[in-house]
């Protein structure tokens, strides 16, 4: 026969588009419409319907950016709509949407008259389904602006409510009543499974052109003119394709409704509870709807909000999850970034997550759920461990833009050997419609074919909200067993994990970080943010081991309630679009109000712990938070006084420039504020390459092809200037610096930008410490700190959480090439056999190590050399025009002849500096606890969560060795015992001894163990 089948789907294709789609309604009648224009933030349905509301017409334009309108729509059914079969009465309303995604635009609540939230009003949910014969609804609507506009990363004031203005954004296009014709609606779903699934199908494939036929017999079954009248005829004509099973061998497909909410983004989180309660009332009409549907959702804070601001909406979610429909997901207070947070942060995103889901639901989640976040710490399968979870799922790897990753279903192996069942879901996608092509996709790309076949589909809207549609449901329904689809089954994450984890007996092993080749300037955009999360990350520590201390010694009370808000507010920030700086001003101006915030209470509970230890008095007394003694002071105490050292550094002008010295290291900074030499005294070595100057400031292009304030593309970091000239290079005045402390200050301008650096030298350190005062106001610029390093360094150490983890420093592979930007926390390190530098910093994560040669002045051969490279700041246009403008004070430190276990001393030496409380008692705090063995680390130092007063001791391996430790108590306990993460009871696998206030630790490299002491009874 010829071949016509590109005229049946041209038909078939202007079919649906002008005869099939109008025909879903068979008739509309317009509603009356009255509004009431909210003045400022958004208020509650009470609060609304108490104002005077004035009549509203369709064509009127509505809502300012990020302004909220209350429409109010009354009218009645049209009485000869009563009893018609097949139809079913809603109201359609049409807020002016535009062709963007749901969440990115304007966006609705339907409210009873009563104030029942019944669902959210979205670009492809725009309907309320009628109960009775007359209408009386309230829609809140949110002006939101499309910030992403179709993601062309166009600069916008529209993220800030300052630069955003008043014109109206939106026009209402469409309020009424309407009569649906669900056989023709069905129709629709029936036809758009059939030829989603055609054309996928091999052009050559007989299933494929049955298909076709069979919609072409629909087609000519269907009177053009009457549709509805003829829609059950077209649906018998497909009735038989519809009905062919799926393949023996098919994909199998664990379809879980789903809706990822950013938490903020391109909109600030006041906007994100109301995303929540439209999502969630949506996915409560399905479910009414739909009892095999099963949602999932993550992110214990979005339930907190919901819980707070929408409590009866919160108890619908509460029996739908005791029904099994609504799923919580994941475990963690929020999706966060997990390259960024420190090890107690990420550990008590496991902790607060799931302690609410527990006391709300009942509810324990055993998947961590993380589709979208940027890359995956290496520390992560130990602490999902140590949480109690047992699966991992991301998708965000199919991102990478270098490498493919190689599994879907693997075993994920930590730094410490713990290992996780992860999944990576083939669809690559975690806002799928359940289309024909996502289908295929997640059936072609699976790489496990021949060992394991079954895969899970994230589907719904998300990003902005909205979650599944009716639509994807009935796609659900007709793909179940469907001739050359996968199979598709409503369930839930823990099926598909016990489903996939059984069919798998031996998956492969992917060991160390999942690193994504994307994004990597999210190690370094919106350096506020990222300073205000480290600095409250270290006052939470001092906050709870103060606070702890005088609950014990002192009797005091315990700050529970400060200490918990403290934690959530920045659990909160670590959501992988505020800390990773990739959201609106407005995001990261809430953002930095809110560490300020947390901060001036922490402040007030270490001032408060601390009195009340000491007492009152005249004296002056010296803290100390950190693991390890400094300056005199014991570690996790306080003494009143220290012996001044004797040995102070000493500074001197030479021809070759500034040199500042002590016992240990000798720098010499040249006209140009650089180091021409530094000089390690202990290993008689010289740590600058010949030729080479260290303390360089390079300004980069920073023009992404894509993504602004996400990305660092390879040609923008190899395409910089130099910045050597110096306004001035002069000594500090000694009276402004710690006695003993000698240092020289240096001053640049470039551009509109103005860097001042003080360089200084203590008496007994070997490390040369660098702060930063930075006024920075260039755009599309990057600003590194470059450190050229006479030391050939295979690899380098980087800290993450709870260790440290080596990647290399050359780019033998396509995978080493990828990873040109990395994560480090607080330290880095690099080596050969002998010797080492270590550079820790105080609020810096993005760092570029990499292999420099260089001409020996003994030997014309080339030298292998290392250059650390630390990101100190960008300036992209999207989606913040203004992106880090303004002042930036951040410290590094650099250490010669350092060891790893140097560098982690530096790390807590540079983010917890000895703190002095005036006007206190003269006594020494002594501490709470005691390690004997450097390499084990006390990282928290609490009471517990349960309110009972035992205290909590968190400790990890830091050197990447195996450690043996003796821990000592210095306070009452009847008794003590391991736990996980949420401080209940484990076998114990690190306490191999105890004896009174003393046990003995045998750790792995990097393991982490919690202790838990019951308070005296």
């Amino acid at each position: 026969m010829h071949d016509d089948s590109a005229l049946v789907e041209a038909r078939l294709n202007r079919f649906v588009r002008e005869r099939l789609q109008p025909a879903i309604y068979r008739a509309t009648a317009p509603l009356t419409v009255t509004a009431w224009v909210a003045p400022g933030e958004p208020v509650s349905f009470a609060e609304a319907v108490s104002h005077p509301f004035t009549p509203f017409v369709v064509g009127e334009a509505w809502g300012p950016p990020w302004g909220t309108v209350w429409f109010h729509l009354t009218g009645t059914v049209p009485p000869k709509w009563a009893g018609l079969a097949e139809t079913r009465i809603e109201v359609v309303l049409d807020l002016g949407f535009t062709m963007a995604v749901p969440g990115f635009q304007a966006e609705g609540s339907a409210y009873s008259a009563d104030g029942r939230l019944l669902k959210g009003i979205e670009s492809l949910n725009r309907t309320v389904a009628v109960t009775d014969t007359r209408i009386d609804l309230y829609i809140e609507a949110a002006a939101n602006p499309n910030i992403a506009a179709d993601f062309s990363f166009t600069p916008t004031p529209l993220g800030d409510l300052a630069t955003a203005g008043t014109t109206p954004l939106y026009t209402l296009r469409q309020a009424d009543v309407a009569l649906r014709d669900t056989q023709a609606w069905h129709l629709l779903q029936d036809v758009m499974a059939l030829d989603g699934l055609r054309r996928e199908l091999p052009a050559s494939a007989p299933r494929r052109a049955k298909i076709l036929r069979a919609l072409e017999r629909c087609l000519d079954l269907l009177d053009p003119d009457d549709v509805g009248g003829t829609a059950s005829h077209g649906r018998a004509a497909l009735a038989e394709v519809l009905a062919s099973p799926a393949n023996a061998s098919a994909h199998r497909v664990h379809a879980v409704g789903h809706a990822h909410i950013d938490s903020a983004w391109l909109w600030p989180v006041r906007e994100t509870v109301r995303k929540v309660a439209r999502t969630f009332s949506n996915v409560l009409d399905l479910i009414d709807r739909h009892p095999d549907f099963v949602f999932a959702a993550s992110s214990a804070q979005q339930y907190a909000w919901l819980r707070d601001g929408y409590p009866k909406l919160f108890e619908r979610v509460r029996r739908a999850v005791q029904a099994g429909n609504f799923v919580p997901a994941g475990g963690m207070w929020v999706e966060s970034d997990t390259n960024m947070p420190g090890g107690e942060a990420l550990a008590r995103q496991f902790v607060a997550g799931k302690s609410f889901f527990i006391k709300e639901f009942g509810v324990e989640p055993l998947e961590v759920w993380l589709p979208d976040s940027f890359g995956y710490s290496a520390a992560l399968p130990q602490i999902v461990r140590a949480a109690g979870s047992r699966w991992f799922l991301t998708q965000k790897l199919s991102w990478n833009d270098t490498n493919v990753f190689p599994h879907h279903s693997f075993l994920w192996e930590g730094l410490d050997g713990s290992r996780i069942f992860t999944h990576f879901p083939p669809v690559a996608d975690y806002n799928a419609q359940l289309s024909g092509l996502e289908l295929a996709r997640a059936e072609r790309l699976y790489s496990e074919k021949g060992v394991a076949n079954t895969s899970l589909v994230p589907f719904g809207w998300g990003d902005g909200g909205g979650g599944p549609t009716e639509e994807m449901i009935a796609a659900a329904h007709r793909t179940a067993s469907l001739e050359g689809s996968p199979t598709v089954e409503l369930s839930s994450p823990r099926r598909f994990f016990e489903a996939a984890e059984a069919e798998y007996a031996a998956p492969p092993v992917w060991s160390g970080e999942l690193y994504l080749e994307f994004h990597r300037g999210t190690l370094t955009s919106q350096a506020r943010t990222k300073r205000g999360n480290r600095r409250c990350e270290h006052l939470l520590r001092e906050a709870e081991l103060w606070a702890t201390m005088a609950a014990v010694r002192a009797g005091a009370e315990y700050p529970r309630a400060a200490l918990e808000n403290a934690w959530q507010t920045v659990l909160l920030q670590q959501f992988h679009d505020i800390l990773p700086g990739s959201s609106i001003a407005w995001v990261h101006q809430q953002a930095e109000c809110e560490y300020a915030r947390v901060a001036a209470v922490l402040e007030g509970v270490i001032e408060v712990g601390v009195r009340a230890l000491s007492g009152p008095g005249k004296d002056a007394i010296l803290l100390n938070a950190g693991p390890y003694a400094q300056e005199g002071v014991p570690a996790l105490g306080g003494v009143t006084q220290v012996e001044d050292s004797l040995l102070g550094a000493t500074i001197a002008h030479t021809p070759e420039g500034w040199v500042l010295s002590n016992g240990d290291v000798r720098v010499t900074i040249d006209a140009d504020g650089l180091f021409t030499s530094i000089y390690d005294r202990h290993a008689d070595r010289e740590v600058v390459p010949p030729g080479a100057r260290a303390n360089l400031l390079t300004l980069h292009r920073d023009n992404p092809t894509q993504w602004d304030a996400w990305d660092i593309d390879t040609p923008n970091a190899r395409l910089f200037e130099e910045l050597t000239e110096a306004e001035s290079v002069e000594q500090v005045e000694l009276s402004a610096l710690p006695p003993g402390t000698v240092g020289v200050r240096v001053v640049r301008q470039f551009g509109a930008s103005t860097v001042t650096e003080n360089v200084t030298l203590a008496g007994k350190s070997s490390a040369i410490d660098l702060a930063f005062s930075i006024d920075w106001h260039e755009r599309q610029k990057l600003l590194r700190l470059n450190l050229a390093l006479d030391v050939a360094a295979d690899r380098a150490a980087s800290e993450i959480q709870f260790g440290h983890i080596f990647r290399p420093t050359h780019a033998n592979t396509s995978w080493d090439a990828a990873r040109f930007e990395t994560v480090a926390h607080r330290w880095v390190h690099v080596g050969e056999p002998g010797f080492g530098v270590a550079v820790a910093n105080d609020s810096t994560y993005g760092h570029a190590i990499t292999r420099i040669a260089f001409a020996s002045e003994a030997d014309a051969a080339p030298r292998v050399g290392t250059t650390v490279s630390l990101s100190l700041l960008r300036a992209p246009l999207f989606p913040d025009p203004t992106a880090d403008q303004g002042v930036h004070n951040l410290r590094v430190a650099l250490r010669v002849g350092a060891s790893i276990p140097d560098a982690v001393y530096e790390g807590y030496r540079l983010n917890l500096p000895i703190r002095t409380v005036t006007g206190v008692g003269s006594t020494p705090i002594e501490p709470l606890i005691t390690v004997d063995n450097p390499a084990v680390v006390i990282e928290a130092v609490k009471l517990a969560e349960d309110g009972s007063g035992d205290v909590i001791v968190r400790v990890y391996e830091a050197h990447g060795t195996r450690a043996l430790a003796r821990v000592i108590r210095s306070f009452e306990a009847t008794g003590m015992f391991e736990t996980d993460l949420l401080e209940r009871q484990v076998a114990s696998a690190a306490v191999v001894a105890a004896d009174g206030p003393e046990l003995t630790l045998r750790l792995r490299p990097f393991q982490l163990v919690t202790l838990r002491y019951a308070g005296p009874s």
